[in-house]
């Protein structure tokens, strides 16, 4: 009796992230996706340029590619993972996280329109929404990371809400169905940036969201080598997406995208690893007594835990935490742990710290910085792949120095 073969949308995010939803033939049968080291694309005769056009124009597709900027097979192959990993109808990959978030943002705000914000967001997008947006005529309000915050902001020319969850730094998780009710009774698009929860343990398109970014340079590369964004949902609303990023440009380079794919291959095991890794420490140091206070979604004391544990598969590995004392104690604990490099990413396989007032918000006036919570004793640790035991014991050695 012939084996029934399984069915990919039932295949576990692991596998989906190797495979994808089909399979797509390479160039010589390669099973590692080539690289397509080029610009352009050519035509064999003019014939061939007037067919592409014509069938361009009336929204068919005889061929895949024309230019560099538009799309490249190695960009298309881990834009397509990407896609089967998140659940979603399509994918557009960028050239930064950064760059997915204010691209998409461009694509769908409008003149005259307001965009509500949820705070304690990542810091660049904090500045965008703030400093810059104004600039396009565009209204801003920053709320706490609620439902009910959310719903209080929405005005008659609301038309995007845009949050994160976990947040970043204190990883506030939003209750998602809550916030999607809401947007949909007012008619507003929903987009979220998931990068912190990643697509392995979060699936906010499953429960209605319109539209989801993640900064791709972290768990889903998850080696700290490139940088990169991804923007995920409809086709319908990707397809908008797309035409921005062919006029503004922001696409990664080829060789970008095969680093991409090819940590996806690993992104189940990683993040089994990030998710254990991430409750074993938050417990040690919640623990601590020279610990203040820890910010970690899986612990029965943060103020999301039951939401976290309602939509959430993992809790990764990031972890915030206040060290009891001043900035001169804190400085010590940082600069004894061994294992720890002192840099303000996060996601990949080495283990990082942050000091949050001085990497990320050392421009800020002081008084700013205490009032949204950046004080001098406060820590964000960002799990690598190291063992648990190695980590564990990096950090008591370093806790026991102040």
């Amino acid at each position: 009796m012939s084996k029934k073969p399984s069915d990919p949308k039932n295949w576990n995010p692991a596998t989906l992230a190797i495979h994808g939803l089909d399979r797509t033939e390479h160039a010589h049968f390669a099973v590692s996706t080539p690289i397509v080291h080029t610009s352009n694309y050519y035509f064999n005769n003019t014939q061939e340029v007037y067919d592409f056009m014509k069938a361009k124009s009336e929204g068919k597709v005889i061929r895949e590619h024309e230019y560099g900027r538009y799309g490249n097979p190695t960009q298309q192959e881990c834009e397509r993972k990407l896609a089967a990993v998140e659940g979603a109808e399509r994918a557009v990959l960028f050239a930064s996280g950064m760059a997915a978030v204010i691209l998409t943002i461009m694509t769908f705000m409008r003149r005259d329109g307001h965009i509500i914000f949820t705070s304690d967001c990542y810091r660049q997008t904090r500045d965008f929404a703030a400093n810059l947006l104004a600039e396009f005529g565009i209204q801003v309000s920053m709320v706490d990371p609620t439902a009910d915050a959310i719903e209080k902001a929405i005005k008659p020319n609301t038309n995007i809400i845009f949050t994160e969850s976990p947040t970043n730094p204190y990883l506030r998780c939003l209750d998602l169905p809550a916030v999607v009710r809401v947007a949909k009774q007012h008619k507003v698009m929903t987009i979220i940036d998931a990068t912190l929860a990643t697509s392995y343990n979060l699936k906010p398109l499953a429960v209605g969201v319109d539209v989801v970014i993640h900064s791709a340079t972290k768990y889903l590369g998850g080696h700290n080598d490139l940088l990169a964004g991804v923007t995920l949902g409809s086709d319908k609303l990707m397809n908008d997406v797309y035409r921005m990023q062919r006029m503004i440009g922001a696409t990664p380079g080829p060789l970008t995208c095969f680093l991409l794919e090819r940590g996806l291959k690993t992104f189940g095991l990683r993040m089994e690893h990030h998710n254990r890794a991430g409750m074993a420490v938050a417990r040690m140091l919640e623990a601590n007594p020279k610990i203040e206070k820890v910010w970690y979604p899986g612990l029965e004391s943060h103020p999301d835990h039951r939401i976290a544990k309602e939509q959430m598969k993992g809790y990764g590995s990031i972890i915030t935490f206040l060290v009891k004392g001043d900035d001169a104690k804190t400085r010590k604990f940082i600069d004894a742990l061994e294992l720890f490099l002192i840099t303000p990413s996060l996601g990949g396989s080495e283990s990082l710290v942050t000091q949050m007032w001085m990497m990320s918000f050392f421009d800020y006036p002081e008084d700013y910085r205490k009032k949204i919570g950046m004080s001098d004793n406060l820590v964000r640790i960002a799990l690598g792949l190291e063992d648990v035991d190695d980590l564990l014991a990096d950090l008591k050695q370093a806790l026991e120095r102040i």
